[in-house]
């Protein structure tokens, strides 16, 4: 599992992006397993921390995860990728999204495949946390739906999946409480998403 921590300009241009990385492990095997797991290119990880169940000084001399697993599910390693290496993300982002001291504001976002090893991108949904000062959304998908949570001002996109040839996009009205300034920062994007047998980072397991 890899989280993308990314600022992605108005145009989709990534200014800086780095990585997040788990390897979560679900074992029914019986008996006492003494497995081994190597990577075909693990100088990508910059930062490293275990289960308590691998050996750390195999990993320390020949970057060999060696363990002996714990029954069910596990986190075996965490991992961080951090910007010298290029990180490739599989989406772009067009992303406008402006307030004025008054009649509300307006949002506009394109979402499109980028990189994506002709894999399907799938279960996307992208969720900003509006401002409080945010009273209601009046927005157009081309794809998908929706929801806005007044309270927790919590505006969630459903999109599923991306198609070739068509980029979701959504566009509207933000309506905002008179009489109050504008937010002082924009909101942050975040986007979940699904690839199948694709790490973003270009981690590939050699062998186990």
């Amino acid at each position: 599992i890899e989280e993308v921590d990314a600022i992605i300009d108005k145009s989709g241009s990534v200014v800086f992006a780095e990585i997040q990385g788990y390897i979560d492990c679900c074992i029914k095997l019986s008996g006492m397993p003494d497995l081994s797991l190597t990577f075909i290119n693990p100088r990508l990880f910059d930062d490293v921390s275990f289960h308590p169940c691998v050996r750390f000084r195999r990993w320390e001399s020949e970057r060999i995860l060696s363990f002996v697993p714990p029954d069910g599910n596990f986190r075996l390693m965490s991992y961080h990728i951090g910007a010298q290496n290029v990180v490739a993300i599989p989406l772009y982002v067009k992303h406008s999204i402006s307030f004025k001291e008054t009649g509300g504001g307006r949002l506009d976002i394109t979402i499109g495949p980028k990189q994506t090893m002709g894999k399907m991108v799938e279960n996307v949904v992208v969720e900003i946390p509006m401002p409080k000062t945010v009273l209601n959304v009046t927005l157009t998908p081309t794809q998908g739906k929706y929801t806005f949570d007044p309270v927790s001002k919590n505006m969630v996109w459903e999109i599923g999946r991306i198609e070739a040839g068509k980029l979701p996009n959504i566009r509207g009205h933000i309506s905002v409480q008179t009489g109050s300034s504008g937010p002082e920062a924009n909101p942050i994007i975040s986007i979940q998403f699904t690839i199948s047998q694709l790490a973003v980072s270009g981690l590939k397991v050699n062998r186990l």
